[in-house]
């Protein structure tokens, strides 16, 4: 048995056809079919049950199958090490980046790491914070910036912001001429807030249910600069970090204090301990530490 049994048969599992398998990895059914009993003969058990033209992992297979993944996993890692040795400082990246972070942090971090090493490709994908966090997760990127705090034990993390958010309403709003605001105090406003895939969105949520009320939202989006504007027109009140409220035009919105308590926007660039990381991606992390 080698890696190439082990990778017909990871195949074959995830399109339950021998068939669909087959097609996908550009050889003949007879070939897999083939590699799939050597398998089952070697471990002396059978792996898959052919019921028409379905094929189903039974339990010896579903063992044989998380072992496979681990394994296959280890020899695509050692390709990569090994490709990285031969190609040094050629790579892409693929990164993750909510909207906040992206338009604040990272237009220059990006232009001079491209001037750095411009045989580096950077993916740069916008999503809220809790898509980036489970793409990172699933594989589906290298590096993300999430909210903290993320699981330690899954993840590596490098803290580079820590803000909170502040209140913003219309200069109109009776709250508008405040040194602080209280979050109780917001209980009978219309809140604006991030869409449901923004850490954000629950995190402020959450807050609001810890002091004993559940927030009226109003509205909801991906933009903060929508959001911002919502305000502005009056139509609720935005919570939003320091670092977002320090470029809003105060001439149509007010920036408070938001105390009793605070809520923290604490940032950190993230990947998967468990994953290797290209030399492309270990160079953006050691770049990007010293910038930020």
């Amino acid at each position: 048995m080698d890696v190439r049994h082990l990778q017909y048969f990871l195949e074959v599992a995830k399109q339950k056809s021998f068939t669909k398998a087959a097609k996908t990895l550009h050889i003949t059914q007879p070939t897999i079919s083939k590699m799939i009993k050597d398998i089952e003969t070697e471990c002396g058990v059978t792996l898959l049950e052919r019921t028409g033209r379905k094929a189903v992992m039974t339990d010896a297979g579903e063992i044989v199958y998380k072992r496979a993944q681990q394994i296959v996993q280890s020899f695509d890692n050692l390709a990569n090490e090994l490709s990285d040795l031969m190609n040094i400082k050629r790579g892409k990246i693929t990164v993750g980046l909510p909207p906040m972070v992206g338009a604040h942090f990272f237009p220059k971090i990006l232009g001079q790491f491209r001037e750095a090493y411009p045989e580096i490709i950077i993916q740069v994908f916008e999503d809220g914070a809790k898509k980036v966090i489970h793409d990172v997760e699933s594989g589906a990127l290298e590096i993300g910036v999430a909210v903290q705090p993320v699981d330690q034990e899954r993840f590596h993390a490098i803290s580079f912001v820590k803000e909170s958010l502040r209140l913003v309403v219309h200069p109109d709003h009776p709250l508008a001429s405040k040194e602080e605001v209280k979050l109780v105090e917001l209980k009978d406003e219309p809140f604006i807030l991030f869409r449901e895939d923004f850490a954000l969105h629950d995190q402020i949520i959450e807050t609001c249910i810890r002091i004993g009320y559940f927030p009226k939202i109003a509205y909801e989006s991906s933009q903060w600069d929508f959001i911002s504007q919502l305000a502005a027109a009056k139509l609720g009140v935005a919570l939003l970090p320091e670092t977002i409220c320090n470029g809003l035009d105060r001439n149509k919105v007010n920036i408070v204090k938001l105390i009793e308590p605070e809520i923290p926007w604490h940032l950190a660039m993230v990947w998967r301990k468990d994953k290797y990381l290209s030399f492309a991606a270990r160079e953006w992390i050691k770049f990007t530490k010293k910038l930020l």
